[in-house]
């Protein structure tokens, strides 16, 4: 193995621990701030911009103005529909150094690989015991390629499992760069149509499906469609994404993810409109219908990540 820079830097939002999801045993999970698509349904939309970005908890404000005064910029104001005029905003963080609640807070943080390790090995001991590991996620986490393959190579390093969670939306040379360090790859599908899957995550999915097949033949795939009310919640669409999954390599499970709208409070924290609206759940009687639907093209599949 190759010698890991631990003084490579990347941006991170949160670092998840004890998840019994995301990969076998007990996991910690670094996400990745930097997503190429913009999936309407995104639970986790503070991830989408690379750069740390200022967030306002209006129910934690207590009004008094010490923010305002801190900001040069003049970017803080009630007269602001959300508190923040984004425009104006230079994301420097002084307004937060003086919020007595927190109502304002910096969402990313630059770290070096040694930072994220020094975080990751309090664990350590449960990822020995437990058989679990690490789990890249974001975000994408291959849309900061260089960080993600020398995080991993110190993982391996460490003889930890290794799992990344990716859109497939990347390169090539990206792929054959990262690989070889991933124990376990969990991929998203959202869509096999693509004009579907372009008006719902602004990106078209012929190199997302490309960059699948040539994931899923360098390690072992477990396949994740977010089931997306008016989107994909039909046996066509879930057919058409199970027959794509078996020209794929080393991939035996789907995982069917059912909508929910848990990241709706974030897109108000960050002076946006939720994009799904009023969007409801996922009947569980359908969700049973596309399990049969997903396991009538041979594989085992699962309700839920």
């Amino acid at each position: 193995m190759n010698k890991v820079d631990y003084e490579m830097e990347g941006v991170l939002f949160n670092i998840q621990r004890y998840s019994l999801h995301d990969g076998p045993g007990i996991r910690t999970i670094p996400f990745f701030k930097g997503c190429p698509l913009s999936c309407k349904w995104c639970s986790n939309p503070e991830s989408q911009r690379p750069q740390p970005e200022l967030i306002f908890k209006k129910s934690d404000c207590i009004r008094c103005g010490k923010c305002i005064e801190a900001c040069k910029q003049q970017a803080l104001s009630v007269s602001n529909a959300f508190f923040i005029d984004r425009e104006r905003c230079i994301q420097c963080g002084k307004c937060t150094q003086v919020c007595p609640t927190q109502a304002l807070e910096m969402k990313g943080k630059r770290m070096t690989v040694a930072d994220v390790m020094r975080e990751l090995q309090k664990e350590e001991n449960l990822y020995r015991r437990s058989g679990g590991g690490i789990t890249l996620s974001g975000g994408e986490p291959l849309a900061q390629p260089d960080f993600a393959r020398e995080l991993l190579k110190a993982c391996k390093e460490k003889g930890w499992h290794t799992a990344i969670e990716t859109t497939g939306f990347t390169t090539p040379e990206v792929i054959a760069d990262v690989f070889p360090y991933v124990d376990l790859a969990l991929t998203d599908i959202k869509a096999i149509n693509p004009a579907v899957h372009l008006a719902n995550t602004g990106i078209e999915n012929s190199q997302i499906l490309e960059n699948l097949l040539r994931i899923s033949f360098l390690t072992k795939t477990i396949v994740r469609i977010p089931v997306i009310p008016g989107v994909n919640d039909n046996s066509e669409e879930i057919h058409n994404i199970a027959e794509f999954a078996r020209l794929m390599s080393n991939v035996d499970t789907l995982h069917l993810l059912p909508y929910h709208s848990f990241g709706e409070n974030k897109y108000g924290l960050l002076g946006r409109i939720y994009p799904m609206g009023e969007a409801d759940s996922i009947a569980e009687s359908k969700m049973e219908l596309l399990k049969r639907e997903v396991e009538s093209s041979g594989f085992h599949c699962h309700i839920g990540g």
